[in-house]
C-alpha cells in the first residue's frame, strides 16, 4: 500500500470517527466549544430545521383537528378517527402485512401522533435536535418502507431525502441557528448528556 493510500485511509477513518463521536456526544476537550459554521450554512441549516419542524407539526395538527388538507374534519383524531388508518391500511407493497396489521390500533395512533408532535416541536424550537432528528429519520424510513415498491423510482423517494436532511441537521448542530439550541446546550444536564442536544 502506497504512502498516499495510507494517508487517505487515515484521514477517512479520522473523519468518520469525528462524525460518530459528535453524534454520540464524545467530543474531545478541544471541541468543547460548539463549532461555528459560515453564516450561509448556519442560516440555511436553521431554515431547513424550521421547515422540517413545520412539516411534522402541521401533519400532527391536520390529523388531530381534521383541517381539510390531508385529513377531512370527519376523520380527525379528536372526532374519533385514526391517524394511522389511511396510510398504513393503504400499504400494498413489500411489507404490507406488517403495516396493515398496525393500522388503526390505539397504541400505533398514540405513538405516531406523539412522535409527530415531539419531533415537530423539538425541531421548531431547536432543542432535543439530535433526538428529534434520529426519531424523524426512523419515522421517514418506516414510511418509505410502507410505500415499497415505489411507483416512480427503484429505491429513492422524498422520505429518504428527509431522513438524510434530518441526519445532516443533527451533525451541523442546527438547533443553534434560528432556534434555542445555543442556550439549551449551555444547560448542565445537556452538557452532561450530549444526546440531549
Amino acid at each position: 500500500m502506497s504512502a498516499s493510500n495510507v494517508t487517505r485511509e487515515a484521514h477517512t477513518h479520522h473523519a468518520f470517527s469525528e462524525i460518530v463521536a459528535h453524534m454520540i456526544g464524545h467530543e474531545s476537550a478541544a471541541e468543547a466549544q460548539p463549532r461555528r459554521h459560515p453564516v450561509g450554512v448556519a442560516v440555511t441549516a436553521g431554515l431547513l430545521r424550521l421547515s422540517l419542524g413545520w412539516v411534522f407539526l402541521w401533519a400532527f395538527l391536520d390529523k388531530l383537528l381534521g383541517l381539510g388538507f390531508a385529513t377531512p374534519a370527519e376523520r380527525a383524531w379528536v372526532e374519533g378517527g385514526s391517524p394511522t388508518t389511511g396510510f398504513l391500511a393503504g400499504a400494498e407493497g413489500t411489507f404490507s402485512g406488517l403495516f396493515n396489521s398496525m393500522s388503526g390500533h390505539a397504541w400505533a395512533d398514540w405513538l405516531f401522533m406523539t412522535g409527530l408532535l415531539g419531533i415537530g416541536l423539538s425541531l421548531m424550537l431547536g432543542v432535543f435536535t439530535r433526538l428529534a432528528a434520529a426519531s424523524g429519520a426512523v419515522l421517514m424510513v418506516l414510511m418509505w418502507a410502507a410505500a415499497l415498491p415505489l411507483d416512480n423510482n427503484p429505491f429513492m423517494d422524498d422520505h429518504l431525502v428527509y431522513a438524510g436532511v434530518l441526519v445532516l441537521l443533527a451533525l451541523l448542530g442546527a438547533g443553534r441557528y434560528l432556534g434555542l439550541g445555543a442556550s439549551w446546550e449551555r444547560l448542565s444536564l445537556v452538557k452532561r448528556y450530549a444526546f440531549l442536544k
